[in-house]
């Protein structure tokens, strides 16, 4: 009997939910435009955020109703515009909403949709096929029935900056699932047709190995698409042309469709992407061309090589923070009412570039870079009051000084400052101060070069370290911070800093016993480098912290649950052993 009575109930209980909404509907139908428009509004008002409310209004047939009144030409502009709004409202919520919308054919209305000429109400349509596309449930297949779909979109994408971004999502998704060798294959045709620059075929390759593949093999009239944006690359076309054609081989390399050693990469897209960074280019040539030569050459050594002596390249980089006395810097700001932003845009620009290049290579770090005097301008751009400049100019010495000889190391901490070094260890910024502690480690590798430091700004070092670990920081911060004081213990000489240092020890001994794994990890290999046996003084310092108690901790962490802690526990305790 008590099963009986539940149906009633839900009954009940749906019957009161709905019919709060039914109201919102019936506005829908009311012989007056202006209690339509009005009724529309109040309806996107109360579906924000609301997902019951969007079942509902669903499931009493609001959205063939919206439908209708968003493709009668009858209709005012404002009343399809927030048709639209509604509707893309509604596809926000639950996967059974975009079925239910599907089924009521949204999407042919919508595209119907984008060929009036208000860029409001296209806006509105884009947003809401944007939601429905990136949906697991919508059938891609879609968006390229009609032949005619792909070039509309393609020639809407120039209108605003919401078109270009809803555009480029909507294709991005739709190539990376079902179907994505006839989606590329219709937007790479489309694309060839116009035979000029625009975003899509970046979005297209970045980073999606599938479509890569499939735009690799394509033959545009028997020539493959590789040789065509060869073609496109040649110094008499457009430099938009030419920008663009190297973008899209540049994202083909690097999600691994064509060989870094191809000489498509290597004689004719670098060359094309340093020939962008020439002063007499446009600012935002010069920052895409820097860009994107850092993205394509940041994995492979022998890129960086050829890069840094092409074209005087490290040289025309030092422009990037001379600006505004390039040739083209007039025309520049006659264009740009936010000068300000134009400068730091290229200056991020030479940041990364001068990252990539010194990544990897020392001997790059020495010849395009140590001599050419970047050291002394990135430093003295870490003290802009732009927290931007100031991440990409640590970020660019933290490169220079990974694997360094000891040379370009003294060289950034000379040029750098031991004050400036401890300011941006205090730096508001957490972005800032997680590349400073990049700095820091990366300088504190390699025995002599820790003692070497240590010895010297030693003290200082250590007080940042205390202060840190005291502070309410991120556990990134305080890992990275963990790291450093491990590199430290790594030192001959240096460690004695840490051994000499109670407070230092306490505060060691109660990261190892944290709840977060990632610190106790490196508290833990901090003390296997206070301990190895294998040096001088290791029985005393074995001896000293066995007396603080440090034995205890590491032999509760060979049971920890993580296997890296155990075996980082169980190799400090062997030192005990042996």
């Amino acid at each position: 009997m008590a099963c009986l009575l539940e149906a009633p109930l839900r009954i009940s209980v749906l019957s009161e939910v709905t019919a709060t909404s039914r109201h919102y509907v019936d506005r829908l139908f009311d012989p007056d435009p202006q209690n339509v428009l009005q009724g529309v509004i109040d309806m996107k008002n109360a579906v924000i955020g609301n997902n019951k409310q969007k079942a509902n209004l669903i499931v009493l047939g609001a959205v063939p109703r919206l439908l209708y009144l968003l493709q009668q030409s009858s209709s005012s502009l404002e009343l399809r515009t927030e048709c639209a709004v509604v509707l893309g409202s509604l596809a926000m919520g639950t996967e059974n909403n975009i079925k239910s919308l599907v089924d009521c054919h949204i999407i042919p209305a919508l595209l119907q949709g984008l060929l009036c000429s208000d860029l409001i109400f296209i806006e509105a349509c884009l947003r809401c096929l944007r939601t429905v596309f990136i949906s697991p449930v919508t059938p891609v297949q879609l968006l390229y029935t009609d032949p005619t779909v792909i070039p509309h979109l393609m020639s809407l994408l120039s209108r605003s900056q919401h078109t270009q971004e809803y555009i480029t999502q909507i294709f991005a998704h739709c190539c990376k699932v079902a179907h994505t060798t006839l989606c590329a294959l219709h937007i790479t045709y489309a694309f060839i047709q116009k035979y000029k620059g625009n975003v899509i075929m970046f979005f297209l390759a970045y980073e999606n190995a599938q479509v890569s593949m499939t735009l690799v093999n394509v033959l545009v009239d028997g020539e493959q698409l590789s040789q065509v944006f060869v073609r496109m690359m040649q110094r008499d076309k457009p430099i938009e042309m030419q920008l663009t054609a190297a973008k899209c081989l540049t994202y083909m390399c690097r999600a691994g469709a064509i060989r870094t050693d191809d000489n498509c990469i290597v004689l004719k897209t670098l060359p094309c992407l340093v020939r962008m960074c020439s002063k007499e280019r446009l600012l935002e040539e010069r920052v895409e061309g820097a860009e994107t030569l850092a993205y394509l050459m940041e994995p492979d050594v022998e890129l960086q090589r050829i890069a840094s002596v092409t074209d005087h390249l490290v040289s025309m980089l030092a422009d990037y923070f001379k600006y505004p006395s390039s040739v083209s810097a007039i025309t520049d700001i006659k264009r740009y009412v936010d000068f300000k932003s134009g400068c730091n845009q290229l200056r991020q620009a030479a940041f990364k570039l001068y990252a990539s290049l010194g990544s990897n290579d020392e001997d790059i770090r020495k010849k395009p870079i140590l001599d050419s005097g970047v050291i002394e301008l990135l430093c003295s751009l870490t003290q802009s009051d732009s927290p931007a400049l100031r991440v990409n100019g640590i970020w660019a010495l933290m490169n220079m000084a990974f694997q360094a000889d000891q040379k370009v190391k003294v060289e950034i901490v000379r040029a750098l400052g031991t004050e400036q070094l401890f300011r941006l260890l205090s730096d508001p910024d957490t972005n800032v101060l997680m590349k400073t502690l990049g700095l820091l480690r990366n300088l504190l590798s390699t025995r002599p070069h820790i003692d070497q430091i240590m010895s010297s700004h030693g003290k200082q070092i250590m007080q940042a370290v205390t202060l840190i670990l005291e502070g309410e920081h991120s556990i990134e911060v305080k890992e990275q911070t963990l790291c450093i004081l491990a590199n430290i213990a790594d030192g001959n000489a240096a460690k004695e800093l840490i051994m000499t240092n109670d407070d230092m020890l306490q505060k060691i001994k109660y990261y190892m016993g944290h709840s977060n794994v990632k610190l106790q990890l490196a508290a833990t290999f901090c003390i296997s480098n206070l301990i190895w046996n294998e040096e001088d003084g290791s029985q005393e310092r074995q001896d000293k912290l066995k007396d603080m108690g440090f034995v205890d901790i590491l032999h509760k962490l060979t049971q920890a649950s993580d296997p890296n802690l155990c075996d980082r526990a169980k190799t400090a305790m062997q030192q005990y052993l042996a």
